[in-house]
Protein backbone atom coordinates (compact mmCIF):
# COMPACT_ATOMS: atom_id res chain seq x y z
CA UNK A 1 0.00 0.00 0.00
CA UNK A 2 1.24 3.14 -0.64
CA UNK A 3 1.74 5.60 1.95
CA UNK A 4 -0.39 9.49 1.52
CA UNK A 5 1.32 12.02 0.51
CA UNK A 6 1.17 15.00 2.45
CA UNK A 7 -0.15 17.06 -0.15
CA UNK A 8 -2.93 16.01 -3.13
CA UNK A 9 -0.82 18.58 -5.11
CA UNK A 10 0.75 17.12 -8.46
CA UNK A 11 2.27 19.35 -10.11
CA UNK A 12 2.24 19.04 -14.28
CA UNK A 13 5.46 20.68 -16.05
CA UNK A 14 4.40 20.95 -19.83
CA UNK A 15 7.87 21.46 -21.34
CA UNK A 16 10.55 21.18 -23.83
CA UNK A 17 9.99 24.68 -24.69
CA UNK A 18 13.43 23.86 -24.28
CA UNK A 19 14.77 21.26 -22.79
CA UNK A 20 17.21 22.74 -20.89
CA UNK A 21 14.87 26.00 -19.46
CA UNK A 22 13.03 22.75 -18.74
CA UNK A 23 15.56 21.11 -16.40
CA UNK A 24 15.99 24.26 -14.97
CA UNK A 25 12.70 25.25 -13.97
CA UNK A 26 12.79 21.89 -12.15
CA UNK A 27 15.77 22.50 -10.23
CA UNK A 28 14.48 25.82 -9.19
CA UNK A 29 11.40 23.59 -8.23
CA UNK A 30 13.53 21.57 -6.09
CA UNK A 31 15.88 24.10 -4.79
CA UNK A 32 12.98 26.46 -3.12
CA UNK A 33 11.11 23.51 -2.01
CA UNK A 34 11.47 23.94 2.22
CA UNK A 35 11.97 20.17 3.72
CA UNK A 36 14.90 18.02 5.00
CA UNK A 37 13.64 14.97 3.28
CA UNK A 38 12.61 13.69 0.06
CA UNK A 39 9.53 13.45 0.83
CA UNK A 40 8.94 16.86 1.73
CA UNK A 41 8.94 17.64 -2.22
CA UNK A 42 6.35 17.73 -4.68
CA UNK A 43 4.74 15.24 -6.43
CA UNK A 44 5.76 16.38 -10.53
CA UNK A 45 4.95 14.79 -14.11
CA UNK A 46 6.98 16.44 -16.45
CA UNK A 47 6.27 16.04 -20.09
CA UNK A 48 9.19 17.28 -22.12
CA UNK A 49 8.13 17.78 -25.68
CA UNK A 50 10.95 19.76 -27.68
CA UNK A 51 8.61 18.69 -30.97
CA UNK A 52 6.07 21.59 -30.16
CA UNK A 53 6.75 24.23 -33.06
CA UNK A 54 8.53 27.65 -32.42
CA UNK A 55 6.10 29.88 -30.91
CA UNK A 56 7.58 33.36 -31.51
CA UNK A 57 7.82 31.66 -35.18
CA UNK A 58 3.29 31.04 -34.97
CA UNK A 59 3.09 34.56 -33.29
CA UNK A 60 5.25 35.92 -36.11
CA UNK A 61 2.88 34.46 -39.34
CA UNK A 62 6.67 32.08 -39.76
CA UNK A 63 5.57 28.93 -38.67
CA UNK A 64 2.49 26.06 -37.49
CA UNK A 65 0.12 27.13 -34.29
CA UNK A 66 1.57 25.30 -31.57
CA UNK A 67 -1.87 25.08 -30.07
CA UNK A 68 -2.72 21.64 -30.95
CA UNK A 69 0.29 20.06 -29.04
CA UNK A 70 0.44 22.68 -26.29
CA UNK A 71 -3.08 20.82 -25.03
CA UNK A 72 -2.16 17.59 -26.13
CA UNK A 73 0.91 18.01 -23.69
CA UNK A 74 -1.55 19.35 -21.25
CA UNK A 75 -3.87 16.29 -21.57
CA UNK A 76 -0.98 14.12 -21.36
CA UNK A 77 -0.31 15.82 -18.31
CA UNK A 78 -3.77 15.31 -16.94
CA UNK A 79 -4.13 11.77 -17.16
CA UNK A 80 -1.05 10.93 -15.72
CA UNK A 81 -2.44 12.39 -12.66
CA UNK A 82 -1.09 16.00 -12.40
CA UNK A 83 -3.93 18.50 -10.85
CA UNK A 84 -2.24 21.94 -11.79
CA UNK A 85 -0.54 23.05 -14.73
CA UNK A 86 2.83 25.14 -15.21
CA UNK A 87 4.30 26.38 -18.09
CA UNK A 88 7.94 27.37 -18.31
CA UNK A 89 8.27 29.21 -21.50
CA UNK A 90 6.90 32.29 -21.72
CA UNK A 91 5.81 32.87 -25.02
CA UNK A 92 4.08 29.78 -25.02
CA UNK A 93 1.61 31.99 -22.57
CA UNK A 94 0.40 33.88 -25.47
CA UNK A 95 -1.73 30.50 -26.20
CA UNK A 96 -2.56 30.26 -23.21
CA UNK A 97 -6.50 31.83 -23.52
CA UNK A 98 -6.27 29.02 -26.50
CA UNK A 99 -6.18 25.90 -24.31
CA UNK A 100 -7.29 27.16 -20.50
CA UNK A 101 -10.99 26.06 -21.09
CA UNK A 102 -10.26 22.42 -22.59
CA UNK A 103 -7.55 21.69 -20.31
CA UNK A 104 -9.63 20.83 -17.06
CA UNK A 105 -6.81 21.64 -14.67
CA UNK A 106 -5.79 25.16 -13.38
CA UNK A 107 -2.86 26.61 -15.23
CA UNK A 108 -0.38 29.04 -13.10
CA UNK A 109 0.25 32.11 -14.91
CA UNK A 110 3.75 32.62 -14.84
CA UNK A 111 3.68 35.79 -16.75
CA UNK A 112 1.39 36.94 -13.94
CA UNK A 113 3.63 35.45 -11.17
CA UNK A 114 6.59 37.54 -12.22
CA UNK A 115 4.23 40.51 -12.61
CA UNK A 116 3.98 40.15 -9.27
CA UNK A 117 6.94 39.52 -7.84
CA UNK A 118 7.64 43.23 -9.45
CA UNK A 119 5.86 45.02 -7.54
CA UNK A 120 6.85 43.09 -4.32
CA UNK A 121 10.23 44.92 -4.88
CA UNK A 122 11.67 47.85 -2.51
CA UNK A 123 11.93 50.43 -3.42
CA UNK A 124 9.44 50.35 -5.58
CA UNK A 125 9.50 50.02 -9.18
CA UNK A 126 8.29 52.40 -11.66
CA UNK A 127 10.15 51.16 -15.05
CA UNK A 128 11.07 47.83 -16.06
CA UNK A 129 13.47 46.40 -18.76
CA UNK A 130 12.45 43.34 -20.36
CA UNK A 131 14.27 40.56 -22.59
CA UNK A 132 12.31 38.48 -24.26
CA UNK A 133 11.38 36.57 -27.61
CA UNK A 134 10.37 38.38 -30.39
CA UNK A 135 7.05 36.70 -30.29
CA UNK A 136 6.44 37.68 -26.40
CA UNK A 137 7.85 41.17 -27.12
CA UNK A 138 5.41 41.36 -30.04
CA UNK A 139 2.12 40.66 -28.78
CA UNK A 140 2.84 42.44 -25.50
CA UNK A 141 2.29 39.73 -22.96
CA UNK A 142 4.11 41.38 -19.94
CA UNK A 143 2.89 45.01 -21.20
CA UNK A 144 -0.74 43.52 -20.33
CA UNK A 145 0.19 42.50 -16.79
CA UNK A 146 2.86 45.56 -15.64
CA UNK A 147 -0.16 47.94 -17.41
CA UNK A 148 -2.65 46.71 -14.45
CA UNK A 149 0.59 48.34 -11.83
CA UNK A 150 1.42 51.02 -13.59
CA UNK A 151 4.33 50.10 -14.49
CA UNK A 152 6.42 51.55 -17.60
CA UNK A 153 7.98 48.76 -19.70
CA UNK A 154 10.65 49.95 -21.65
CA UNK A 155 12.26 47.13 -24.57
CA UNK A 156 15.47 46.99 -26.35
CA UNK A 157 15.68 48.42 -30.09
CA UNK A 158 15.31 46.40 -32.89
CA UNK A 159 19.06 45.87 -33.23
CA UNK A 160 19.43 44.79 -29.91
CA UNK A 161 16.84 42.77 -30.00
CA UNK A 162 17.91 40.93 -32.93
CA UNK A 163 21.54 40.54 -32.64
CA UNK A 164 21.72 40.17 -28.88
CA UNK A 165 18.76 39.26 -27.57
CA UNK A 166 17.46 36.88 -30.28
CA UNK A 167 21.32 35.42 -30.96
CA UNK A 168 22.16 34.39 -27.20
CA UNK A 169 18.64 32.83 -27.08
CA UNK A 170 19.42 30.74 -29.23
CA UNK A 171 22.94 30.10 -28.43
CA UNK A 172 21.60 28.61 -25.35
CA UNK A 173 18.89 26.80 -26.93
CA UNK A 174 21.92 25.08 -29.44
CA UNK A 175 23.72 24.43 -25.72
CA UNK A 176 25.70 27.46 -26.15
CA UNK A 177 26.51 29.40 -22.84
CA UNK A 178 29.33 30.95 -22.64
CA UNK A 179 31.24 34.71 -22.51
CA UNK A 180 29.74 35.79 -25.57
CA UNK A 181 26.16 34.75 -24.85
CA UNK A 182 26.31 36.36 -21.25
CA UNK A 183 28.06 39.55 -22.82
CA UNK A 184 25.04 39.69 -25.24
CA UNK A 185 22.81 39.50 -22.99
CA UNK A 186 24.32 41.92 -19.73
CA UNK A 187 24.66 44.55 -23.47
CA UNK A 188 21.21 44.70 -23.72
CA UNK A 189 20.12 44.56 -20.30
CA UNK A 190 22.54 47.53 -19.62
CA UNK A 191 20.69 49.21 -22.70
CA UNK A 192 17.67 49.24 -21.06
CA UNK A 193 19.13 50.40 -17.68
CA UNK A 194 20.26 53.35 -19.25
CA UNK A 195 16.19 53.98 -20.46
CA UNK A 196 15.07 54.02 -16.79
CA UNK A 197 14.84 50.42 -16.15
CA UNK A 198 14.85 49.84 -12.12
CA UNK A 199 14.51 46.32 -12.83
CA UNK A 200 14.89 43.91 -15.75
CA UNK A 201 12.53 40.95 -16.53
CA UNK A 202 14.40 37.50 -18.00
CA UNK A 203 11.26 37.38 -20.06
CA UNK A 204 12.13 33.80 -21.50
CA UNK A 205 13.55 30.48 -19.42
CA UNK A 206 16.45 30.74 -21.78
CA UNK A 207 17.86 33.99 -20.18
CA UNK A 208 18.76 33.07 -16.91
CA UNK A 209 20.82 30.77 -18.28
CA UNK A 210 23.05 32.89 -20.14
CA UNK A 211 22.84 36.04 -17.99
CA UNK A 212 23.57 35.43 -14.23
CA UNK A 213 22.01 37.68 -11.98
CA UNK A 214 24.92 39.76 -10.79
CA UNK A 215 26.17 40.60 -14.61
CA UNK A 216 22.75 43.10 -14.27
CA UNK A 217 23.33 46.15 -12.22
CA UNK A 218 19.79 46.42 -11.36
CA UNK A 219 17.59 43.37 -9.70
CA UNK A 220 16.83 40.66 -12.43
CA UNK A 221 13.22 39.13 -12.13
CA UNK A 222 13.53 35.57 -13.18
CA UNK A 223 9.76 34.47 -14.06
CA UNK A 224 10.68 30.45 -13.80
CA UNK A 225 11.89 31.13 -10.03
CA UNK A 226 8.93 32.93 -9.69
CA UNK A 227 6.68 30.21 -10.90
CA UNK A 228 8.24 27.61 -8.71
CA UNK A 229 7.74 30.12 -5.76
CA UNK A 230 4.05 30.43 -6.56
CA UNK A 231 3.17 26.28 -6.73
CA UNK A 232 5.14 26.03 -3.80
CA UNK A 233 2.85 28.60 -1.67
CA UNK A 234 0.10 26.52 -3.70
CA UNK A 235 1.04 23.21 -2.16
CA UNK A 236 1.35 24.73 0.88
CA UNK A 237 -1.64 26.59 1.55
CA UNK A 238 -3.27 23.25 0.32
CA UNK A 239 -1.18 21.08 3.01
CA UNK A 240 -2.19 23.65 5.79
CA UNK A 241 -5.27 23.72 4.68
CA UNK A 242 -5.85 19.90 4.91
CA UNK A 243 -4.12 19.82 8.51
CA UNK A 244 -6.43 22.22 9.62
CA UNK A 245 -9.67 20.33 8.01
CA UNK A 246 -8.15 17.22 9.87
Amino acid sequence: MIPPSPTTEIIGVLGGMGPAATADFYAKLVSTTPGSSDQNHLRTVIWSDPTIPDRTEALLGDGPDPTPWLLHGCRVLREAGATVIAIPCNTAHAFVPRIADHVGLPIVHMIGEAAHRLTSLRPRVHTAGLLATTGTVRVGLYQEWLDRFGIRLVLPDAPSQDHEVMTAIHAVKAGTRDDTTTALLSRAARRLTEQGAQAVIAGCTEIPLGLPADAVDVPLIDPALALAQALIRRATTERTTESTAG
